[in-house]
């Protein structure tokens, strides 16, 4: 999933659940900042100050990375949640939609609800949660899940679709097939392109398991927003059995559809301005609000607000520590993530008999 749902979609349905504007921006913001926190390592102060953060996200098309044993730490906890089921690792490492441990998640950030970052890690593991359902199928360790053949999808050509691979290198050739692009990509859905990320898209495709699949989108994403309607509602009112709470109202449902299937912008910011204004013009019952803006680095950013530090990268640039750093969305978002990590790797999925880390 793109900004349009982890900031955009994730914000109406905060506000939906009961959350007030202050909490439903904090929320949304983690949860589109996972994709966002590239960064890893110490942030250093000029009075020898240190505080340890953690990325929670690479770019998808970073050979580095996919080569690196590393992404197990990135891709698996937060972006291809394993489900667990199966006799193999590579059986277990498949991310399924609102697995028992995607649930058991969501538990453990419910019970979470008094820490001073609760809602920080509330916006992480919304991010976990629903991506099970547009990752479905892949996984974050290499495995033939993850190979990508014959992939079509309708009412888009070969050619609309190698524009997305631009960037990657010029060298590419425009009858460059998925099937080759599985062998850069052995991690995640990078084969895949942006299909499982649209939420209108319908495609189909078959994996290194000679297995042909066959997705439909939209039904996935309105679930994936209805859950995560029943995982806000859940935490304000402490209830780990948040499943069985009220959804999205019907209307509101109906009215988000409609919103998802007719948005078709490549660009996945040009679909959040677009879903902002139908917020703003109340094309979503009960709300007539404009959505808060997001920045994800530079001036205004929650890193810049709590450190000063304008440039995009750490560089040479420090900052002074002062105490105001502690009570930081930049602080507490980081210690959501570390925790986050934590919780998944070295608790839920061993628990599964899931060692990654």
């Amino acid at each position: 999933m793109n900004i349009d749902f982890h900031y955009g979609v994730i914000y109406l349905v905060a506000r939906t659940a009961g959350l007030d504007v202050a909490q439903a921006t904090t929320v949304a913001h983690s949860c589109q900042y996972v994709d966002d926190a590239t960064t890893t390592g110490l942030l250093f102060f000029r009075g020898g100050e240190t505080y340890e953060r953690f990325a929670s996200a690479h770019t998808m098309f970073d050979y580095h990375n996919v080569e690196s044993q590393l992404n197990r730490l990135v891709w698996t906890p937060f972006h291809f949640l394993p489900a667990g089921s199966g006799a193999t690792l590579e059986e277990k490492a498949l991310c399924k939609p609102d697995s028992e441990i995607a649930r058991e998640v969501v538990r453990r950030a419910i019970r979470a609800s008094d820490a001073p970052n609760a809602l920080h890690r509330l916006g992480v593991t919304l991010h976990t949660y629903v991506d099970t359902w547009a990752h479905q199928g892949f996984s974050g360790v290499e495995s033939d899940y993850n190979r990508v053949h014959s992939l079509e999808a309708e009412d888009c050509s070969p050619e609309s679709w190698m524009e997305h691979l631009k960037h990657v290198t010029e060298r590419l050739t425009d009858d460059l097939q998925s099937d080759a692009l599985s062998r850069f990509f052995p991690l995640g859905h990078g084969a895949a392109l942006h299909y499982p990320d649209q939420p209108w898209a319908k495609w189909k495709y078959t994996n290194g398991k000679q297995q042909e699949i066959t997705r439909d989108n939209l039904p996935d994403f309105i679930a994936a927003a209805d859950m995560a309607c029943r995982a806000i509602r859940g935490y304000l009112a402490k209830d780990v059995s948040f499943e069985k709470l009220a959804g999205l109202p019907e209307a509101v449902r109906a009215a988000l559809e409609e919103q998802l299937s007719q948005n078709r912008d490549d660009d996945p910011v040009a679909r959040l301005r677009t879903l902002s204004i139908s917020v703003s013009q109340q094309r979503i019952p009960d709300l007539a609000e404009v959505i808060p803006t997001y920045i994800d680095k530079g001036i205004g950013s929650w890193k810049y607000l709590a450190t000063g530090i304008e440039a995009k990268g750490d560089g040479d640039e420090r900052a002074d520590y002062t105490p105001a750093f502690e009570e930081s969305d930049y602080r507490h978002f980081h210690d959501a993530v570390k925790e986050h990590r934590f919780v998944v790797t070295q608790e839920i999925l061993p628990g599964q008999g899931l060692r990654i880390a």
